[in-house]
Parts: C-alpha cells; sequence; structure tokens
C-alpha cells in the first residue's frame, strides 16, 4: 500500500509491505489502510498544533504570550525540551527562538513527528514499512534503500543507503536556500552543503542533522561523536566526510 499527503509544507509517503510478513488479502490491506488513516491524521494534527504559521496553533500562542508553563500540552512540553536538550548540546547552534522570528520548533517538530508516527503504525500491528517525509526517512521490517540527493545536481545521488529498523535525515542548502542559521550568530550556516544522519530515530537524526549542520563544518565531528549516529556530509569546499559505519549500499 502507497500514499502521500501534503502536509507541514512538505510531501509525505508512507508505503506499508504486507506480504513480507505473510498478512495477505483484503484483511489485510484495510489493516493498512487504517493504520495510514491514522498517521496522516496525526500529522495533520501536528501541523495545526505546532505550526508557528498557523496563527491559533499551541506554538503561535505560546510565542505571542497567550499560555504559561503550565497550561501547554505534554506533546509541546516535550518536543521543547528536546530543543534545550539540543540547544545545550550544540553549544547554541541548535536554537528555536532566534530575535526578530519568534518560536520556530519546526527543526524539532518534522523528525519527532514522523517518529510518532512510525511507533504509531508499529502499535497497529504494521512491521514492514517506509515513511518518508520530505526526504527524511524511517523504515522498519527489512532494508530499503534510501538515496542521498546530490548537494549541488538535482538529478544525482551521492549516495545510496540500505536502512533496516533506523532512519536517515540529511540537513542542505540545495532545497531551501540558507534557511538553517546559527543560533549562536544568527547568521545563515554556510560552511556545509550537506550533511546526512542515520540514527535510531528521525528525531534524532533530524535534529542532529539539523544542529550539526548549523555547526558548520565543527558539525561533522560533533555529529559523529553522538551515540549511535553515521554521518555523511559535504563541506563547501566540496570534499566529502564518511563515518565508517555509515551503510551503503553494496
Amino acid at each position: 500500500m502507497r500514499r502521500v499527503e501534503h502536509i507541514m509544507g512538505l510531501p509525505i509517503s508512507l508505503r506499508i509491505d504486507t506480504a513480507d510478513t505473510g498478512d495477505t488479502g483484503d484483511g489485510a490491506a484495510g489493516r493498512a489502510s487504517a493504520a495510514a488513516d491514522r498517521v496522516f491524521a496525526w500529522l495533520r494534527e501536528v501541523d495545526a498544533r505546532f505550526s508557528p504559521f498557523i496563527a491559533d496553533s499551541e506554538v503561535s500562542r505560546l510565542g505571542r504570550g497567550e499560555l504559561v508553563s503550565h497550561e501547554l500540552s505534554p506533546d509541546l512540553v516535550e518536543v521543547l525540551d528536546l530543543c534545550e536538550e539540543y540547544r545545550v548540546a550544540s553549544g547554541g547552534a541548535f536554537q528555536v527562538r532566534l530575535p526578530g522570528r519568534g518560536l520556530d520548533p519546526c527543526a524539532m517538530v518534522k523528525g519527532w513527528a514522523v517518529q510518532r508516527a512510525a511507533e504509531l503504525l508499529q502499535a497497529e500491528g504494521v512491521t514492514t514499512f517506509c515513511l518518508n517525509a520530505g526526504g527524511d526517512v524511517v523504515s522498519a521490517g527489512r532494508p530499503w534503500r534510501v538515496g542521498v540527493r546530490h548537494p549541488e545536481q538535482a538529478d544525482r545521488l551521492c549516495a545510496v543507503l540500505e536502512i533496516t529498523d533506523g532512519a536517515v535525515a540529511t540537513s542542505g542548502r540545495y532545497e531551501r536556500g540558507d534557511h538553517i542559521l546559527d543560533g549562536r550568530t544568527g547568521r545563515p550556516a554556510t560552511g556545509l552543503l550537506s550533511l546526512t544522519v542515520v540514527a535510531p530515530s528521525l528525531t534524532e537524526a533530524d535534529a542532529t542533522a539539523t544542529a550539526a549542520f548549523a555547526m558548520g563544518a565543527d558539525g561533522i565531528d560533533w555529529a559523529a561523536a553522538r551515540e549511535g549516529c553515521e554521518v555523511f556530509a559535504v563541506d563547501a569546499e566540496r570534499r566529502v566526510f564518511r563515518t565508517s559505519g555509515f551503510p551503503v549500499a553494496a
């Protein structure tokens, strides 16, 4: 079963394979479709609650000072705690409260929300799937091949990975320009062209990739030193760096 929807400003695709587990027939298709319905409903809910671009979202209301800490949902508290964890770990490069921009936790929300969606699938008994949110992927059940886009040539890949029960996320400048800011300076991060992280969860992979990209060239070693993370990066001089355990497909 395959489905694609546009949520959080990006295409999100889900593929569920039932044949790999021997779960076939109309019943399997119906269960897969119902699980997909729940996944996309959850992601739409997250967008409505956490988008800083929606005036009545929880994040927007918090940013305007209309909510205080004890009024926040447990989900938003969790997201903000994760944001603070990565702010401290990155020395301030990962920052969701920049002067002139207000509160914007999008750099954390996407990976966290999609990882939650993957856990929802597993709770529904779906064991073999690939969930792709604008190129950031979480998969389970069997090896899945995931391409890493060349940072300067849209029709080429610079690596193909094989991911089983894990996640991969890439931060770069090729889709949205200099949109990732170094929270220490407030200026665009320009030391890297792209940086890809493979980690056990998309929460960690996406946040680590964003924080490392914001740190510039120093972010490569920082990301590689984080437990469970493997890294592939291209710096501004077009040099390629890859950790030894980065799961390149045969």
